[in-house]
């Protein structure tokens, strides 16, 4: 089968692969993909600034279809739409395992990075981490389910979106728009979201079409000060960091109120940020750091994008076969899409 696969350490190193079909394990189910996303976590193992463990098929956003059960399984059939926590490899031993944080076990090896992933067809895996996709969803808004399930972990479950709420999302990829859309669902007042003149064509256009409050170019107006506007000189309650731009950052504490919340969606890539610590103490502020999901977030993601609350198709820019898969990354590199969905052949 063919598989998209990060060859070995080091800038690059991705290709598309003739590799042996996976065998199923009696404990396990073999999903067929029907759709995966690229994550910006995809293009950060591209550049070497992301954990990964060569070679290994890249791929963690992934929707599908079981179509074969293990000796040892039950509760699951051949022909159940599914899509899976990334959350394999967890040693279940560990203080963090054994208070329900397995997303951030020391021992965890996610598909697409830690072991073989879902830009392929065929996928083995655990069934105690699967959930059904809802009955009319497609494969394809389906495979959005681990990025709305960050968003809903992240923003709603620990930073807590309450009801009135002036939140501000930082950087309008697929994760800030998703991280918009879930705040207005939760209850915010109002919702602001920034970005640059480099995502006026595709991505600040977007968050208009879907109707978030205030879109904000940067380099044409004050953000903090349009902010302060709207919140009668308060601040935002929460702000929320996708941009993972070291600049962007380092301006969090100036957007939020006394006592406010930042919550810390963007990677860095490994860049350095500089931040004012003493302007954060001073306000207060409560900062969460997150990092993938937690197993309720999961049910609540497909609702969220069942129900439209969370809009996949405005997301989804582009759906291509797996045999294109470089397009598609140089379209999200080049800002030229927000979603990109892979299909195997």
């Amino acid at each position: 089968m063919k598989a998209l696969v990060k060859t070995e350490k080091g800038v690059g190193n991705i290709e598309l692969r003739d590799v042996p079909e996976p065998q199923m394990q009696p404990d396990e189910v073999m999903i067929e993909i029907k759709a995966a996303g690229i994550c910006g976590t995809d293009i950060h193992i591209m550049h070497d600034n992301f954990p990964y463990w060569p070679p290994v098929i890249l791929g963690h956003e992934f929707a599908g279809e079981i179509i074969g059960v293990g000796s040892e399984v039950s509760g699951w059939t051949v022909g159940d739409r599914v899509v899976g926590e990334p959350h394999t490899k967890a040693c279940g031993k560990c203080y963090l395992c054994r208070t329900g944080n397995i997303q951030i076990c020391p021992e965890k090896r996610s598909p697409g990075w830690g072991i073989d992933g879902a830009f392929t067809k065929y996928l083995p895996y655990p069934p105690h981490l699967l959930h059904r996709i809802p009955e009319g969803m497609s494969f394809t808004h389906a495979a959005l389910t681990e990025p709305t399930g960050n968003v809903v972990h992240d923003v709603l479950e620990r930073a807590k979106v309450e009801p009135e709420d002036f939140v501000v999302v930082i950087g309008p990829g697929p994760i800030g728009l998703m991280a918009a859309m879930a705040a207005k669902a939760e209850g915010a007042r109002e919702v602001m979201i920034t970005g640059t003149d480099a995502d006026e064509a595709l991505r600040l256009r977007t968050a208009r079409e879907i109707g978030i409050d205030h879109v904000i170019n940067i380099q044409q107006e004050d953000g903090v000060a349009r902010c302060m506007e709207l919140t009668d000189g308060r601040g935002a309650d929460l702000v929320v960091e996708c941009s993972g731009a070291p600049r962007a950052i380092a301006t969090t504490p100036q957007y939020i109120r006394k006592l406010g919340r930042i919550c810390a969606m963007g990677l860095t890539g490994k860049r350095p940020v500089e931040f004012d610590w003493d302007s954060a103490q001073g306000k207060v502020a409560t900062i969460y750091f997150c990092m993938s999901t937690y197993y309720t977030c999961w049910d609540r993601a497909l609702s969220m994008l069942a129900s439209g609350k969370v809009q996949a198709e405005p997301i989804i820019t582009h759906q291509l076969p797996l045999s294109r898969w470089q397009e598609g990354f140089d379209a999200i590199e080049n800002m030229e899409a927000l979603k990109v969905i892979l299909i195997p052949e």
